[in-house]
């Protein structure tokens, strides 16, 4: 018996500040993420990209281009997730997110980057190609 895929669409978002990339841990894991969530409708992947950064970390941000789009499954989800790169234009870190699912907030470095557990390991080059090695 064959299952059919749910469509799942997102948007990510990679902000760097002073060499620091901003990340997210959701709460009961360990692993951490860009800012990220699923495309609501009437939304584009730029707009949800915007919210999401801004309901998971405070920031209010602009996107400056887009990078690339990843296409993976997971469980029974066909995921497209469209990578931005932003730029921090006002906020500051801020728990405010609707879902409840953020448990910490925080700028890391390179090497922070490079020694953390990533919710998707297969983004972590990618990410640490954006912060210079001080």
């Amino acid at each position: 018996m064959s299952s059919t895929l749910i469509t799942w669409n997102g948007a990510a978002a990679i902000t760097v500040l002073n060499d620091k990339l901003l990340m997210v841990r959701g709460k009961g894991t360990t692993s951490w993420g860009v800012p990220s969530g699923q495309i609501e409708i009437g939304e584009t992947a730029e707009q949800a990209c915007i919210r999401e950064v801004s309901e998971e970390t405070g920031y209010t941000v602009m996107i400056k281009e887009a990078l690339h789009t990843k296409k993976t499954v997971i469980g029974n989800y066909d995921v497209t997730t469209y990578y931005f790169l932003c730029e921090v234009v006002s906020g500051q870190i801020t728990y405010h997110d609707p879902d409840e699912i953020i448990e910490e907030i925080a700028w890391k470095t390179y090497d922070e980057l490079a020694s953390l557990q990533h919710d998707y390991p297969e983004d972590k080059e990618v990410l640490l190609s954006f912060v210079n090695v001080r």
